[in-house]
């Protein structure tokens, strides 16, 4: 049985994209890959990951996951700054889902911030 791909897109294995991320095998080296592996943990559920990965300044002091949302694709549209010296980055992005049988989309535009070299989702402005 082949691998299984991973969620964010790359079309890597999971174990050699977000899902060593998510075990704490290896940090993000942008704000897109962290970006990626926090979408990852959302199709996956992963809470603990996406609340150690939230900076503590916006970070919520716990995260309820809805079930009946199912995470179908990511499109990267854009990103800013974000690079392996920057301090802080954007990436704009589209999330495709399925809820209750009626398809839908999540497109937002995150910010993210390098703190003690790690990368954090800030927050993020939801685009029509």
């Amino acid at each position: 049985m082949p691998p299984r791909r991973c969620p964010c897109g790359t079309g890597l294995p999971l174990d050699e994209c977000c899902g060593r991320l998510h075990e704490d095998a290896g940090t993000a080296a942008t704000a897109e890959q962290l970006m990626r592996s926090r979408y990852s943990a959302f199709v996956l559920g992963d809470v603990g990951y996406l609340l150690r990965t939230w900076h503590p300044t916006t970070r919520p002091p716990s995260l309820d996951l809805d079930p009946d949302v199912r995470w179908t694709g990511l499109d990267v549209l854009a990103t800013t700054g974000g690079t392996l010296l920057a301090a802080e980055g954007r990436v704009e992005f589209r999330a495709s889902y399925v809820r209750c049988g009626a398809a839908g989309a999540q497109h937002e535009n995150s910010r993210f911030v390098r703190d003690a070299d790690r990368w954090h989702y800030l927050d993020g402005v939801s685009r029509p």
